[in-house]
Order: structure tokens, then C-alpha cells, then sequence
């Protein structure tokens, strides 16, 4: 198949005849001084179709959305046409409402510490000046509304309560509700969803998923924004591919496959991946030896990690995985059961992160924004902050040797761009996170422990991200990563555990490290593990 233009009539396989265009974009250009940020895009979105955009970070996506919401005037020549109006451009800021647009992003836009209701009426009440507010009314209203899609919030919770999953799907019933709300939107409004799944649970993305094909059976249309493929295939009717800010490909998403796609957005093909056999693992020296740890949802776990191999561990939601990294670098003083490394012992329950470190430990969490970087400081302060010992003389700090080879490490690590001075929060997710694991790797750990790594990045990011952890397993290191993305794994590791009800439950190796034989031993029976 080519993949350098593919055209599809529209989504799920509708005849042409019952589609109707929700929003029509023509010849959409934007120029921030000499980058081209967008060139010539055409986009079209349908009445009742979820439609996929992809591409990498830089790629024009985000710049596409942020003229749509106003926030940047495109070039002249553009065109565009709502619900089959022609509309003048530029809009300012706020035109999208009267349009019948709404944008959910990442951050969700909720304020967590008012009730569900009252995040669910924030707009209307914000706008109208109502005097006096039936209560009963608005809740008995928001009942209704969460019936009709299906969705099972109770209006007086605080959102900070909510799940993650919850807290998205308000974000998408309260958006869709203004959307409708709009006089015109009688006949159909447009639903943009910006990666609201980034930061959820693989369990919970299905109940997400639900809620946004109930949205487009109203006859809106949903541009639904997302690095993750998987996603994009499991929900989209057609899919866009945007690279270097202009349209590379749109088609019926049935008809594209992965690689497709994967080709798409990063403009070449990706290398296959070997998987070494259990016995060639086994020949590595052991680095570090996991022996019945136990937490508040692991329960005597039991593992070891060889040099220079990348164990993956996964499960479902809840199943211990996602805390194992968190307690064997001392997070967790509950924690009991013994850590190894490389003949030293400690005790799971006397670890604290300092002593993790100075044991050979180092974590990449999974929250990168919250956990992981200090975004409001410098590249340079992100990257350095744990090796200044290392240029430190009596009182002195060495400025100019650490910034020298703090540039040297983000050009090792393809950080763009690569300025030390630029606050960790300019740089795109991908960038941040390669931030991060060099702050980690220059610590020369000898297990580096990483929860979803490429959580929330582009593919081409990713594949970057992936380089650094095979070089890094290469060097000697014992790479241990927790992971709820199954084809990242057999992508990346060695060898992978799966966890159920907090036990280690089962192993693949070698041949059998692949997407679907991990995904049906998550959700299907188990196998006997071998440890080793």
C-alpha cells in the first residue's frame, strides 16, 4: 500500500450518500517567522465520524487546534466551513462556542476541589448571571444528562475523588452538553479531543471510548487527537497523518495497518525486533534479585534481572505491576521483602530513594510532569540536579564545566532543541521525557527502573526513547519497566512478567514476547512461571 496519500470516503464503512460534513478546513497555513508550522492543510470531518489525527510532536497538530480555538490567526487564503457555513478567519478568541466547538485536552480543564455538579454548570453560570440557582433542579438535569451517556457519576462529589476515567468523561458529557446547548448545533457540532486518555489506565480507555461513540451517534463529529495507534484503530472511522505540518495521508482507518501508519507519521519504516531466547538470558550475570516482596497490592514477588536485559512487567489495572517499581526504590515503608544488587542485600523496608540511589537504583516515574521534572526550572537544572556533587569544589559549583557537558548529554539524548537555558516546561512531552531519563542514566545506575515511558509521546519520540533504553541495556544496565502498553513491550524487553490479583503469574520469552500473547495472558489463563 502506499502510504504517501491515502483517501477514504468516510467512516465505519457509511455509505458517501448519508455523510455530511461537520467541519471543512482548506489551504491552512501558519508561519511563526521562518518555521513552517502548517502547509496547505485540507481536513474534513463527518456528521456522526470519529476522526483520528496523528503525528509527531512538531508535526502541526496542536497548531491546527489552536487556530480552530482562536488562539492563532492562520495565513491568508484559508478556508473554512462549519456545519456547511462558510466561516471568516481569523476567529477570535472564544468564536468556537457560538461555532458549535468544543476542546477537551489533556489537563481536562475541571477544577477539582467544586463538586461534579458544579464543574458541570462552571460555563453556563459563568456567562448568564443567574441570580438564583435551582440546585435540585441542576442536579435531577445532570442525572439525565450522565443517563442519556451512559455514564455513572453522582453530582455531588468533589472531582478531586473521581477516578481518572470519570474525571475525562465529565470533561467530555460537560463539553458536549455546552456543544449542543449552541443554537445551531441543532445540526451537529464538533467534539475535539486532545490525548484525554493519556494519563489513564488501559482498562479504563474502553468506558472513554463508549462515551465518545455515543457522542458521534447524536450526529456531531469527533477529531480525536492520540500518539497511541492502538487507540486510533480500536476507536477512529478515518484517520489523518500530519507530518512536518502538512497532510501526508487520510483514510478509512480499516484500511490502514499499523506499519502503515507507523510509516505515515515518522516518514520511514521501523526496524523488527529479536528477542534473545531464555537460555541466552540466562547466561548474563544476575545484577539484581527481587526475593518475596510484598506491598500494599504486590504480594511476594519474586524476580531477577540479568545485565543487559530489559524485563518487562504488566497486568491489568490494579494488579500489583504499577507498584513494584515504587517499592523496591523505597517509596513505600510498609514494604517488606529483600532487594539484591550484585551481592548486597537490603532490606525492601529500610530503602528510602536516597538509599536506593546510593544502592544503583534509579526511577523514571510515570507521571513525568508531577513526578518526574521540575518544569518550571531550566533544561539545565532538570538535567543536572543529580550529579552536582560531581562539580562541586568545597563551596564552588563549577557552572561553566556543568553546563558545558550538560549541553554535551542533550545532544547524546536528541533533546530539541537542545538549550539548556529554556525552562523544562517549552519542550514537548518527548523531549521532557528524554530530560529525565538523562537525568537518571548520567547517575550510572545498575537497574533503572521505568514506568510507561513513552506515556503521552509521539511515535517518533518513542522510537528515540527506545534507542536510549536498548543502549542502556547494551552498556551492562539491568532495565526493569513497568508498562500497561503491551506492543511497547515486545517491542523493548527481553523477557515479561504478568501480574494478576498482585502474584506474578506468568512469563514470556524470546518467540513469545508479542502484543497478543502478553494481552491474552493479562486477560486470559496463566502459564507456570519459571524463575530465573
Amino acid at each position: 500500500m502506499s502510504v504517501d496519500a491515502v483517501e477514504g470516503d468516510g467512516g465505519g464503512g457509511r455509505a458517501p450518500g448519508e455523510l455530511r460534513p461537520i467541519l471543512e478546513i482548506r489551504n491552512l497555513a501558519k508561519h511563526f517567522g521562518g518555521v513552517r508550522a502548517l502547509n496547505g492543510v485540507d481536513l474534513t470531518v463527518n456528521s456522526g465520524e470519529i476522526h483520528g489525527l496523528l503525528g509527531q510532536n512538531g508535526s502541526g497538530k496542536s497548531t491546527l487546534i489552536k487556530v480552530l480555538a482562536g488562539f492563532h490567526p492562520p495565513e491568508p487564503g484559508a478556508q473554512l466551513r462549519i456545519n456547511e457555513r462558510d466561516v471568516s478567519l481569523p476567529l477570535a478568541a472564544g468564536d468556537f462556542r457560538a461555532l458549535g466547538m468544543r476542546f477537551v485536552h489533556q489537563d481536562l480543564g475541571l477544577i477539582n476541589s467544586l463538586s461534579v455538579l458544579e464543574n458541570l454548570l462552571i460555563e453556563d453560570l459563568s456567562t448568564t448571571g443567574h441570580w438564583a440557582i435551582s440546585w435540585r433542579q441542576k442536579r435531577r438535569a445532570a442525572r439525565e444528562l450522565f443517563e442519556k451517556y451512559g455514564v455513572r457519576i453522582d453530582p455531588d462529589s468533589t472531582v478531586d475523588d473521581l477516578r481518572p476515567v470519570e474525571r475525562a468523561m465529565l470533561a467530555i458529557v460537560r463539553a458536549v452538553s455546552s456543544m449542543m446547548d449552541a443554537d445551531h448545533s441543532r445540526s451537529g457540532g464538533l467534539l475535539v479531543l486532545d490525548e484525554p486518555t493519556v494519563f489513564l489506565p488501559r482498562d479504563d480507555t474502553e468506558l472513554l471510548f463508549s462515551l465518545t461513540r455515543k457522542v458521534a451517534a447524536t450526529g456531531a463529529g469527533v477529531l480525536f487527537v492520540s500518539h497511541d495507534l492502538d487507540e486510533v484503530k480500536a476507536l477512529t472511522d478515518r484517520v489523518t497523518v500530519f507530518r512536518d505540518g502538512a497532510v501526508v495521508g487520510t483514510g478509512r482507518t480499516q484500511d490502514l495497518g499499523h506499519d502503515d501508519l507507523v510509516q505515515m507519521i515518522v516518514g520511514h519504516q521501523v526496524s523488527s525486533v529479536r528477542h534473545p531466547s531464555l537460555e541466552e538470558i540466562k547466561r548474563s550475570a544476575v545484577v539484581a534479585q527481587v526475593t518475596d516482596v510484598s506491598g500494599q497490592q504486590v504480594k511476594n514477588a519474586s524476580l531477577t534481572v540479568h545485565a543487559g536485559e530489559t524485563l518487562g512487567i504488566t497486568g491489568l489495572s490494579g494488579s500489583g505491576f504499577e507498584d513494584l517499581l515504587y517499592l523496591l526504590f523505597g517509596l513505600s515503608p510498609s514494604a517488606r521483602g529483600t532487594l539484591t544488587i550484585e551481592d548486597v542485600t537490603y532490606e525492601i523496608a529500610n530503602l528510602d530513594p536516597a538509599r536506593a540511589l546510593r544502592a544503583g537504583l534509579a526511577l523514571v516515574p510515570a507521571d513525568r510532569k508531577r513526578d518526574g521534572a521540575v518544569l518550571s526550572l531550566s533544561v539545565l537544572d532538570n538535567v543536572s540536579m543529580q550529579v552536582l556533587d560531581d562539580y562541586q569544589s568545597g563551596p564552588i559549583l563549577r557552572r561553566r564545566a556543568l553546563a558545558r557537558e550538560s549541553r554535551r548529554v542533550l545532544d547524546r539524548f536528541d533533546v530539541r532543541p537542545a538549550d539548556p537555558t529554556l525552562t523544562a516546561s517549552s519542550l514537548s512531552g518527548g523531549n521532557q521525557q528524554k530530560v529525565v531519563m538523562a537525568k537518571w542514566l548520567q547517575t550510572r545506575p545498575r537497574v533503572l527502573l521505568v514506568h510507561e515511558p513513552t506515556q503521552g509521546v509521539d511515535v517518533g519520540a518513542r522510537e528515540e526513547i527506545y534507542a536510549v533504553l536498548r543502549q542502556a541495556a547494551q552498556d551492562g544496565m539491568a532495565v526493569l519497566c513497568a508498562s500497561s502498553d503491551h506492543e511497547q513491550l515486545s517491542l523493548i524487553c527481553d523477557r515479561v512478567l504478568i501480574f494478576r490479583q498482585g502474584a506474578i503469574i506468568a512469563q514470556v520469552a524470546g518467540a513469545d514476547v508479542t502484543k497478543e500473547r502478553i494481552s491474552e495472558l493479562c486477560y486470559g489463563q496463566s502459564d507456570v512461571v519459571e524463575r530465573t
